[in-house]
């Protein structure tokens, strides 16, 4: 007749090895491990360290604003909206959180060529920047540029001003066209709604619109300097194109534009509500840009 023990292995085949209320495997994982029944029960019913309670909020907390993100944030960036929430812990900490539970950020797209169309009239533009995207206060250094977004009823373009010192999106059109009165539109609504610094800087690349001279008209209007990086070189003008990547990167190549209409609504809502007001930035300290011009008017109050 079978042993109805037969299953367990030999060593532990007497039934004297086992204990009322006790599961066979529970007795051989003891025996494994080397250590006794009463100890594993006594660990399983002990109460939770407060190390483990403060990593599973934590790991509550890591999902919270990573899903907040849209999926765009990677351990720096959450680990700056704990620390704003006045959670304490650890860069690292954050990222091995991270990794336990598969979050991964969206990553960069491919780099496409810009719409650069040189005018050849165009040399006698300085390049004022030379790669220094930074500024000593709002308003006196701004960069533009156009990218097209695509949509199921065709192309539209973004042109864009940002100011190097918020790195906020201070003025935005978008068209179904990329001539001279998009990057205008562009210009003005900076000017309209931004205190520019009288002669400050306008760097952008050397398409034909930027170097026509009706734009460089509505520039002295303004007062503002014409700036203008080589052709062909994005390094040239690496910050109106670090937007666009990001824009790129979280919003257009995740989403579908069935209209013009919709892809309008969508990129004036990743500008206004997240790039400018809640995306947080490496070359601002992970501050966003609204956060930086907060904390530049409260030091000119102080000063």
């Amino acid at each position: 007749m079978t042993s109805k023990y037969e299953f367990i292995d030999a060593e532990y085949a007497n039934p004297s090895v086992l204990v009322e209320g006790k599961s066979p495997t529970i007795v051989r994982m003891c025996a494994w491990l080397g250590v006794s029944r009463s100890g594993f029960y006594e660990w399983r019913t002990r109460p939770e360290s407060a190390t483990a309670r403060r990593r599973e909020g934590l790991t509550v907390l890591v999902r919270h604003y990573f899903e907040a993100s849209d999926g765009t944030y990677g351990y720096r960036r959450i680990h700056a909206d704990l620390a704003d929430a006045g959670v304490p812990a650890g860069p690292e900490l954050v990222r091995a959180i991270m990794r336990e539970l598969g979050l991964v950020p969206c990553q960069p797209g491919p780099w496409r060529a810009a719409l650069t169309e040189q005018d050849g009239t165009a040399g006698h533009l300085p390049d004022l920047v030379a790669r220094d995207f930074t500024a000593a206060a709002p308003g006196h250094k701004l960069v533009g540029d156009v990218t097209y977004i695509p949509t199921w009823e065709g192309w539209i373009y973004l042109a864009t001003v940002i100011d190097c010192y918020t790195k906020a999106v201070i003025g935005w059109a978008i068209d179904d066209h990329y001539k001279t009165p998009l990057i205008e539109k562009a210009i003005e609504m900076a000017a309209r709604n931004h205190k520019l610094a009288d002669q400050a800087i306008f760097h952008s690349d050397r398409g034909s619109n930027y170097t026509s001279a009706k734009f460089a008209a509505t520039l002295r209007r303004l007062g503002l300097r014409q700036s203008a990086g080589r052709t062909g070189i994005c390094y040239d003008n690496a910050m109106a194109e670090s937007f666009f990547a990001a824009l790129k990167n979280e919003r257009v190549h995740r989403t579908q534009y069935p209209t013009r209409k919709h892809a309008r609504r969508d990129i004036a809502r990743y500008i206004e509500l997240w790039y400018n007001s809640r995306r947080r930035h490496s070359g601002l300290g992970y501050k966003t840009p609204n956060q930086a011009y907060a904390e530049y008017q409260d030091l000119q109050l102080t000063a």
